[in-house]
């Protein structure tokens, strides 16, 4: 089962996105998301996170906040992601190879294309809810199911 991170990049109530349209053959390819990747092997999350924001934006992470376990299901891939809001950063976003950069302020987000289990999530992101746990069932690009475990 895959681990990765995803962080919501959150400067003067702004959400920093990244619109994947880079890599070919990318699952994510033409949909706006948060900044992460892969844990690398012997990595915390926490140590993910840092090193996925700094190679994908050339920010350094100041203060982040863990927010979020969710596991995501689809066809024959599994994936559990450690969900993170970041609220302070030093330094200037740098350019990505996976995609482009780019603030979006937070009532703006929900019209963009993305995964449709990303808009629940950000919902209760947005509306600073506790820690949560979610199973998000897909099929190719449709969301089956959602679970809400926390």
């Amino acid at each position: 089962m895959d681990k990765t991170v995803l962080a919501y990049i959150d400067i003067n109530d702004k959400y920093l996105l990244l619109y994947r349209n880079k890599e070919k053959g990318d699952i994510n390819q033409g949909k706006w998301l948060g900044v992460g990747g892969h844990l690398e092997e012997g990595e915390t999350p926490d140590q993910a996170l840092i090193r996925e924001i700094k190679e994908e934006t050339n920010l350094n992470v100041v203060k982040y906040q863990y927010r979020a376990l969710l596991y995501f299901n689809c066809d024959d891939y599994s994936e559990i992601m450690y969900l993170y809001t970041v609220s302070e950063v030093k330094g200037e976003i740098g350019e990505c190879d996976e995609g482009d950069l780019k603030f979006f302020d937070k009532k703006e987000i929900f019209d963009l294309p993305m995964w449709e289990a990303d808009k629940l999530f950000l919902k209760k992101l947005l509306n600073n809810d506790p820690y949560f746990e979610m199973e998000l069932n897909y099929s190719g690009s449709k969301l089956l199911s959602v679970k809400y475990l926390k």
